[in-house]
């Protein structure tokens, strides 16, 4: 299976998933001695006094919601952050020895840097500038103008298949991009929709209104699978990653489908090859003899 790197599009559940998972050890239960914030904003501006408001805080937990990474802090704040198009944190001098590298000379694009108490350094690396980070009250986050649009976590017990027949009711959007609304399930993204309309034997042409409600409720396992598959892909990755030089960030995995253009499919029987088609201004890789 050939490898894809991700760098081309937006990280989704997976990604951020395994950068989450990546940074808790050397995060969780640490002070952060020091934040350097060395530009106004990234994709928008950075709250007033970000810095002071960070610095100081004891970091109680770090969590996912959709492809957002939640870090919340004992000043009862919590630090939200999203990578963007090309976002990646790093880690650096953790005495625990997890991550071997030191730390390195700071980079043009190295937008945020968080000193833990432990020596580890926590750097936010943007060349894009499409990221972004905001604080808000803890107990007031599911509130805030990016989290309370989203509909449930695909890998959480409020998906489900009645939750996902209702929401593509009379819907005359193609089901590839009925997966990608974040309003009916967080954090799927166009890599993984491909994977999920493959395995499932659905062509992302479809209307999701007209697509039977057993094959509708049939997505929501396959959706978990491959999330699931990606995230423990993610996190072999992320141990080679921990060994060479301690970057969390994009990882590479191997899809049947997705960037696979013009290749034979894989399914057992099928002599077909893997199409590309334009869909809202994104590519959908599918293979139009065996998704229908």
């Amino acid at each position: 299976m050939r490898p894809i790197g991700l760098a081309a599009d937006m990280p989704e559940l997976p990604e951020v998933e395994t950068v989450r998972r990546g940074l808790t050890p050397a995060m969780e239960g640490r002070i952060i001695a020091q934040a350097d914030v060395n530009r106004p904003g990234l994709r928008w501006p950075f709250p007033d006094r970000m810095a002071d408001r960070l610095t100081g805080q004891t970091v109680l937990r770090l969590r996912r919601r959709s492809k957002y990474i939640l870090i919340d802090l004992s000043g009862g704040e919590t630090l939200l952050i999203h990578l963007g198009m090309s976002g990646r944190m790093t880690v650096s001098g953790d005495p625990l020895g997890q991550f071997v590298r030191d730390h390195p000379p700071t980079e043009k694009h190295d937008h945020v840097v968080l000193h833990m108490d432990s020596g580890a350094r926590i750097t936010f690396n943007d060349a894009r500038r499409f990221g972004s980070m905001d604080l808000m009250p803890t107990d007031k986050s599911d509130e805030h103008k990016l989290l309370a649009v989203l509909g449930p976590e695909p890998l959480g017990n409020d998906f489900s298949e009645n939750h996902l027949i209702e929401a593509f009711k009379a819907k005359n959007a193609p089901v590839k991009s009925a997966l990608l609304d974040q309003r009916i399930v967080a954090g799927l993204g166009n890599i993984y929709v491909c994977e999920v309309l493959f395995r499932a034997g659905v062509s992302p042409r479809r209307k999701a209104g007209q697509i039977a409600p057993k094959r509708v409720g049939a997505l929501v396992p396959i959706i978990r699978d491959v999330l699931s598959d990606a995230i423990q892909a993610g996190g072999s990755t992320l141990n080679d990653f921990r060994q060479a030089d301690g970057e969390l960030g994009y990882f590479q995995h191997s899809f049947d489908v997705y960037g696979r253009e013009d290749e034979p499919c894989r399914t057992s029987g099928c002599n077909g090859t893997v199409q590309r088609i334009v869909q809202s201004g994104r590519s959908s890789f599918y293979c139009g003899q065996c998704q229908r």
